[in-house]
């Protein structure tokens, strides 16, 4: 049964935003019991439940309401944002606070053999990516 007194925190089980995020948490005033193994934490003095999930899981969380609030990267929210939207799923959020950790880059690498003046000089050639609409996204907005 769901307490809807609490509020629930989605954060990344693991990874660069974990410990970050953990101890943003701590730093105010939240006490955590946090336990290996454990994928939910409870909070002793206030009514906070922590959900330590993957991180692709927290934007979608977020957005069906399943949760009150998450930590998480931009990178991860747009692209979970664009996959949502072209599967006609909601994908509405409020965007609270950029935080000071857990910097992330969209990073262009070519072959140094390459002649690379620009974007312009990828025009037609094979991109790898790991976030493959974000990516999308982000040479549709520099043709334009």
């Amino acid at each position: 049964m769901i307490d809807n007194n609490r509020l629930r925190i989605a954060v990344q089980k693991s990874g660069r935003l974990s410990d970050d995020s953990i101890s943003l948490l701590k730093a105010i005033g939240i006490k955590l019991q946090i336990r290996d193994r454990l994928l939910i934490a409870h909070s002793t003095n206030q009514p906070i439940d922590l959900l330590l999930v993957r991180d692709d899981d927290i934007p979608g969380l977020v957005m069906d309401g399943v949760v009150d609030l998450g930590f998480i990267g931009q990178n991860e929210l747009e692209e979970k944002m664009l996959e949502r939207k072209a599967a006609g799923k909601k994908a509405e959020y409020v965007e609270l606070r950029r935080l000071d950790y857990g910097g992330c880059r969209l990073s262009i690498a070519v072959p140094n053999e390459m002649d690379y003046q620009g974007l312009q000089s990828l025009q037609g050639k094979k991109i790898s990516y790991y976030v493959p609409l974000f990516t999308r996204a982000f040479f549709q907005r520099k043709e334009h």
